[in-house]
């Protein structure tokens, strides 16, 4: 296989990683969130919450990861390394910025602290937790979107 094989490869990996991951997280800010704030009672909200949410737990730790290695092969590829030192590529920025957000809070700040966190406050106050963690996810979705679109635009060769 030639290296533009393994460009194409690493391209629908990515692809494919982003369309499961930010297509979850805008099903659990747009859908799941939401309607678990409508319809469920605050001392059922954090049980329903974790046993739907858990089921998606694995998937986006896994398309995390696929998406950050396949992100790697690409521009180690092409040596891009260099966009980053460039604003036109913002997008880039913005991508592994998000990437590394979404790592971070899956990997490390989750299993450590959030989890239990989560719990105590939710314990306390359903109602203002979910808020809050409805607002995360309505910034990190956010973030996200603007980065697939500056992505998709910036990829194609438009510059901002």
């Amino acid at each position: 296989m030639e290296q533009h094989d393994y460009f194409v490869i690493a391209r629908a990996v990515h692809v494919l990683g982003v369309v499961l991951w930010i297509g979850g997280v805008a099903f659990v800010t747009t859908v799941l969130i939401p309607a678990i704030k409508q319809f469920a009672s605050p001392e059922e909200r954090l049980q329903l919450f974790e046993q739907l949410e858990s089921k998606f737990s694995f998937q986006a730790k896994f398309v995390t990861l696929a998406t950050g290695i396949s992100g790697y092969v690409m521009l180690d590829i092409i040596d891009g390394w260099n966009r980053y030192l460039y604003p036109q590529y913002w997008w880039m920025h913005l991508m592994t910025l998000v990437w590394a957000i979404f790592t971070l809070v899956l990997f490390v700040l989750e299993p450590l602290f959030l989890h239990q966190w989560f719990h105590k406050k939710a314990a306390k106050d359903s109602e203002q937790t979910f808020i809050l963690v409805h607002k995360m996810h309505i910034f990190l979705l956010s973030l996200s979107l603007i980065a697939i679109a500056g992505a998709v635009a910036g990829s194609h060769g438009y510059a901002f």
